[in-house]
Formats: C-alpha cells, structure tokens, sequence
C-alpha cells in the first residue's frame, strides 16, 4: 500500500486546504500530483496518542474527514482520529492462510451476528464455526457508514472500521483470533458506489463521474480526468485490508457496476497487485467477485485474457435450489422452474449461459469452460444476505420449508461441485429475519429510504403495512440472531446436519473435486427425483412429497435427510422431501 506523507490529502479541486489538528491550524501547501501537505512535518507520534483532525477546503469553517480516515469515533461528518495499526500485537505469526478450494465460507453481518454487535463478541462465536467446518468467514462491509447500524453498503470512508463494531483495534483482534482459530477472514468490500450521507469526497476531488448512475448512485471515476488516483485510492484501499489487518480476501461488491473503459481494467490492475503482495507474504489472498454477469471472464487467468480473480458469485445455484425447494417461479425465479435446471447449473456452472432470461428480457451470460475451470472458482449458498433481505419482509427460506427440506438444501450446497457459503443462523434454521435496516440520523434521508423500499414492493402487490419501516430501529433487532434457537428440538436437528455434511466434505475427496466432468446429474421432471455423482458418490433429493424408489449400484448409506431412507439391495428409497449421501459399499 502506498503511505502518503501524514496529514497529507489528495485534493485537485480546491484552491486552499487547512489541517485542522487539534485546536491548532495549519496551512497546507500544494504539491506534485495535487496532494496537499504541511511544508513543515507535523509531529504528533511523541505523545503516543491519538489525536482528532481533519482538512477545511477552500474558506469553509467546518473540518472535513480524512478520505483515507482510519477512525471516525464520532460519526461520519465529524473529524477523522489518528490510528497507527502497526501497534498491535499480532500473534498469528505462523499462519500460512487457506485457499479457496475445497474451503466452506460462512457470511455474517457483524451487527446482528449477536446480541452486542461488535467484532469482540463475534470472536465469542469461534467455536460454533470450527464447530459446523467453517474455514473463512465472510464479513459484510464494516466501513464507516452514518448512523449507528447498517447492512455496509452505504459507506462512505473505506478506510475506517464502523466505530459500533468497535472500530479498528477490535478488528484487528478478531482476525488475530480467526486465525489462531484456522479460521480465515474474508472482508466483503464496496467500490462501485458511495452512500448517500457523510461522502465529501467530491468536494476534494473527482472521486464520482459527472454522468452515468448506477443503481445505488453516481458511478466511481474510474477512466475520467484525474482517475488514476481513484483508482489508486481503491487499490491502497484493498491491500490495506490484506496487509494492515492481515485479511485473507476480498468479496468485491457489483463488479457489474464498475464502469472503466480504460486499457487495463481496475480489476485486473487490483488482481495483479493482490498477487505480488500474497506473493511477498507468502500466503494465499483471494479476490471474490460478486457479478450478476455470468461472465467466466472474471475468473479467467489474466493470461488467458481474463481479469484473474480468484472466484465469482454464481446466483443461478441459489435460484434453482430455491425453485426446486419452494416452487416460487416469480422475477428472475421463473427461468428456474424445470428441476432441469439444477442439473444444467451443477454441470456447467450457470443456467444462463448466452440463454434468453425471461427476466431481463434478453440473452444473458457466456458459457464456461469446463475442460479449463474449476468449479470451485463458483460460491454458491441456498441463503446469503441478498436473497434474503431484498425479499419484501427479510424472510429465511426456514419459514416456508421443513426440516427435510432445509436438510436438502444443506446437502446439495454443502456436497455440490462448488465452493459453498452459508450465511449466519441457516445451520440451526434460525427463524429471524434478516430485513434490510438503516439508521439515518437525518430526517429527510430517513423518511426517504423508507418511502422508498415500502413504495418499491407496494408496486409489485405487497400490502405497505407488511413491509418492514427501515428506519425502525425495531427492524434491526428483530434481524439479530437469537442464539438460544441453536439448543432448540428444530435447531440441534439441523445443526447436526451441517455438523455431520462438513465431516464428510473433509473425509471424502469426491466432494471437494473440481473437475466439472465429474460431476453428472439427472433431473426427473415428472417423479422430482434429482440425481447428482460426485465421482463415486451420489447424491439423491426427492424434491416431491410422494416416496420414490431408484437405482444405485451396491449402495452403502452415508447421509440421510430423514430416518426413513430405506436400502435394499441396490434400491433405494427416499420418502417426500428427503435427501441421501450414498457411496458403493466398500468391497470386503
């Protein structure tokens, strides 16, 4: 990561900058590139604390935070606090990190992850996830955002850790414990758009385009006048995270959103650079698109032509197991409907692969090679923040399924070709929601945001009264796990399951192996019979609610949903809704 000179801002567009330090004012000179700083070094490190700043542009009287701020302990408009991360005491000095393959990932929101919300009261939680085989967790965005609690998305100072969570020491404790754990951490990150409160980042320079929007905003400066310190402002930004705090990847928010037309892609430039640092530290770092594209580009090596991340988002997995599990065919849920489609997905990796998406009205996507790719460069999840909390009322699929159908949706994800991700409280089929939730202290965004997300699912039928207010600070709570569910008669069932699917992943090969051509599926439209191998294992899910008898070869029962899967000679038989693991009997 580049170190700009302390006290020192990149800021093209005014003609005067103040430090604010203190009580004190000091005059910033213009220097090469547009970074202003001090002409005299400003010493601050000999009292050995931290110290509040921040920058007045231009004639105006009210300090603005760093953009590079490291800590904003009161609140995003107010001025920025020193933090030198160099001072804590790591003690994982003999991690060599985890790599993607073969690994589970497990998302969690660090605010409703539990009752506190903070980082140090996740590290309580270390256990249960070594517990059900979680090697990474995946963090949602801790960046600062305004108000007190956030899904992340609306931050607006990438470099400071939201100061509820417990800022950045609190962050660095915890993956100083993840690790000591052999847990690794995987921090989800947003650089497509800002959020709509506390970014003064234009008033400095041209962060954001003068035209074009995205769905959340205006679009990063990517390939305009002055975005070479943009774009460096988003690297520095990336490997601050792999270095400063010893994070072992990134989950790269809607890629699709980054509009660069410039010779080398942002990406491309940001997977080059992630590779020569896990170079020099010698461990893995791993880069994790988030698409909606269907476009193996991403995860092609760049000397292939691709951008040469490590992994992509695959959201067509999700939509075929959720149609094939609860039968809704509305929105982008329609092309899913024939259990075929499972199959297609589990062999070839996307559904839409330059098919017509009933949805988008249009082709969409591009196939994979699947001679060239590994399957685990796909994670995939039957449940993640955005298939839930951008339903109407933040429902877990827990609501509509039973225990063996969650069961199923465990087994095909956790013993599927890819790399599978849970998300917080499915492995104990947590019943609370995960609703979307702000806390904007301005009344006008407040009321806003509100408006917005009740008015956007009235159009499509939902009663207004039903949609939870985002601005209720009731919406939150009632999305924070209740960990008392995991000791319940439904939770220590499904626990058990996840327990007992993340064993056979580390004991059996087959369930790990990337190659796609040995993954092979069969899809009974009329029985719902689902049958996928796994090179000599088989997994059976009968998605129907009448018992059904097939086929396997000298079976010998590995897992199953339900007490009731029967085997008898080479028949075997699974009750409605039920799943089985089954491998050939080994020879005596």
């Amino acid at each position: 990561m580049n170190s700009p000179q302390p006290f020192s801002v990149w800021a093209p567009s005014p003609a005067r900058v103040r430090l604010a330090l203190g009580e004190e004012i000091v005059e910033l000179t213009r220097g090469a590139g547009d970074w202003w700083a001090p002409a005299e070094p400003v010493d601050v490190a000999a009292s050995g604390e931290e110290i509040d700043y921040g920058f007045l542009i231009d004639d105006e009287d009210t300090p603005r935070p760093d953009p590079r701020s490291r800590r904003q302990p009161a609140g995003v408009h107010e001025r920025s606090r020193t933090y030198d991360p160099s001072g804590f005491r790591w003690t994982d000095s003999s991690w060599t990190g985890r790599q993607l393959a073969g690994s589970v990932v497990y998302e969690l929101h660090v605010g409703t992850f539990t009752p506190e919300g903070t980082l140090d009261a996740a590290l309580g939680k270390l256990d249960h996830l070594v517990d059900i085989g979680v090697d990474f967790v995946e963090l949602m965005p801790v960046n600062a955002v305004n108000g007190t609690h956030n899904w992340g998305y609306d931050g607006v100072l990438w470099y400071a850790v939201h100061e509820p969570y417990g800022g950045p020491e609190a962050y660095q404790r915890f993956v100083d414990g993840c690790h000591a754990a052999g847990i690794g951490v995987i921090q989800d990150v947003v650089y497509n758009h800002l959020g709509p409160s506390g970014n003064y980042l234009p008033e400095y320079g041209a962060y954001l385009k003068t035209e074009g929007r995205n769905t959340w905003g205006d679009s990063i400066n990517l390939d305009g006048e002055h975005s070479a310190e943009v774009r460096r402002y988003i690297i520095d930004n990336a490997l601050m995270w792999l270095g400063d705090y010893h994070v072992d990847g990134l989950r790269l928010d809607a890629v699709h959103a980054l509009e660069d037309s410039s010779d080398t892609h942002l990406l491309e430039e940001l997977a080059i650079e992630v590779a020569a640092l896990s170079a020099h530290q010698r461990r893995p770092l791993t880069l994790i698109a988030e698409s909606d594209l269907n476009d193996p580009v991403m995860v092609t090596p760049r000397e292939a032509g691709g951008y040469g991340l490590d992994a992509q988002w695959s959201d067509d997995f999700h939509h075929a197991v959720h149609v094939a599990l609860t039968g809704e065919t509305f929105g982008y849920y329609a092309d899913f409907e024939p259990l075929s489609a499972l199959a297609k997905v589990c062999e070839r990796g996307f559904f839409h692969d330059g098919t017509y998406s009933s949805f988008r009205e249009a082709d969409h996507g591009v196939p994979i090679d699947t001679a060239a790719m590994p399957t685990w460069r796909l994670v995939v999840a039957s449940q993640n923040h955005d298939q839930i909390g951008n339903r109407a009322v933040g429902d877990r699929i827990t609501e509509a399924l039973d225990d063996d159908q969650l069961a199923c949706a465990a087994l095909l994800t956790l013993c599927g070709p890819f790399t599978p991700m849970l998300f917080q409280g499915e492995e104990w089929a947590a019943s609370t929601p995960f609703q979307f939730f702000t806390s904007h202290p301005e009344p006008e965004l407040g009321k806003a945001t509100a408006e917005g997300r009740i008015s956007e699912f009235a159009r499509h039928g939902w009663d207004p009264d039903k949609v939870p207010d985002p601005q209720d600070p009731a919406t939150f709570e009632r999305s924070k796990l209740d960990w008392s569910e995991t000791g319940s008669e439904r939770g220590h069932r499904i626990l058990e399951v996840y327990r007992q699917l993340a064993r056979l992943r580390r004991e059996h090969s087959a369930l790990t192996d990337p190659a796609f051509e040995r993954t092979r599926c069969h899809a009974d439209e009329r029985s719902r019979l689902f049958t996928m191998e796994r090179g000599d294992l088989v997994v059976l899910v009968n998605f129907g609610d009448q018992p059904i008898a097939t086929e396997v070869p000298d079976p010998e029962l590995l897992f199953e949903t339900e007490a009731g899967v029967e085997v008898t000679g080479n028949v075997v038989t699974l009750p409605g809704h039920a799943g089985a693991l089954l491998r050939p009997r080994p020879s005596a």
